[in-house]
């Protein structure tokens, strides 16, 4: 099984001493975000977490635990965008994150580390040009360190709305020439791009329909074979193997405009300041009426290659 490190929150950029004490204890504790009184229970041990699987915009105060995960396998996706502050206001400078996934990609492999280059939105300031301009600079600075691109044009949901009324859904035509664009630009540096979840077909254009989390991806980058029998669909438009989200919804500081994992930044600040390093649970403490479930936990690897 595959724990991922998480799409709700940034927990390399915030919540990395936590989750290194959870490494330690074997196990951490995940409230359901719609019936708060269920709560899963997770072995973090590596005979059967297959992987740990991070998705950051600044994997930097990670970076000093990376000895304490060897014994798991360990794949990043770093977000690194043309964004300025008044997108993305807490997010570190883009040079800043660049050079922390370089550090990164030196210590664990450039096959380990992927480049997120969403969601992309187009407006008055980031417009087409912008995007393939600023593409192009990340591509030259970041492909010695990545074979691998992965992108995704933004998604309307309502919370997104509500926080960003302006924003407007990218046109066919302009995800089109982006994607056209794109992958020539990527070719060029041999970076190998990919699109996450999106309906509409982009292959012609040079970018193939990606599995963000693969089988492929992980057999090869832990070097053990999977079943073939691993279900892989996950939501529409989405094949990546399953995975087990540990992150809280409302709780991720960096604030981004775009966010669909926070409603409001007062609801993110009263939860990041509920947070423990030293709880099970990433925000808050367990609480009298908790119904704590361990969950069934199977790893995805080929018991067949353990007979012999």
């Amino acid at each position: 099984m595959i724990i991922f490190a998480s799409g709700r929150t940034d927990i390399p950029a915030f919540y990395s001493e936590w989750f290194i004490n959870r490494i330690r204890a074997g196990f951490v504790d995940v409230r359901n975000p719609y019936v708060p009184q269920k709560v899963t229970r997770y072995r973090l041990e590596p005979k059967i977490v297959d992987c740990l699987v991070f998705c950051t915009k600044n994997p930097k105060p990670l970076i000093p635990y990376l000895d304490e995960l060897k014994n798991f396998g360990t794949y990043f996706f770093v977000t690194i965008t043309p964004y300025g502050k008044e997108i993305e206001p807490n997010v570190p400078e883009k040079q800043t994150v660049i050079e922390t996934f370089a550090e990164l990609s030196q210590k664990l492999g450039k096959e380990k580390v992927c480049w997120r280059y969403d969601p992309i939105f187009v407006d008055s300031t980031y417009t087409v040009a912008t995007h393939i301009r600023e593409f192009k600079k990340m591509c030259e600075k970041l492909s010695p360190y990545t074979d691998r691109c992965v992108i995704s044009f933004v998604d309307l949901y309502s919370k997104t709305i509500k926080k960003f009324p302006e924003l407007k859904e990218v046109s066919e035509n302009d995800q089109k020439f982006l994607a056209g664009s794109f992958a020539r630009i990527a070719g060029e540096y041999g970076i190998k791009i990919e699109s996450c979840a999106e309906k509409l077909d982009l292959s012609d254009y040079g970018v193939q329909k990606g599995e963000c989390i693969s089988k492929e991806l992980i057999e090869r980058i832990t070097n053990v074979r999977l079943s073939k029998n691993v279900h892989q669909i996950l939501r529409k438009h989405c094949s990546c193997l399953p995975t087990r989200d540990i992150g809280y919804y409302n709780s991720c500081p960096n604030l981004c405009k775009y966010c669909y994992a926070n409603y409001d930044e007062k609801t993110v600040q009263k939860n990041f300041l509920q947070h423990d390093k030293n709880s099970s649970f990433l925000i808050g403490n367990s609480r009298p009426n908790d119904i704590i479930q361990q969950a069934k936990q199977e790893t995805f690897k080929d018991s067949q290659l353990f007979m012999f």
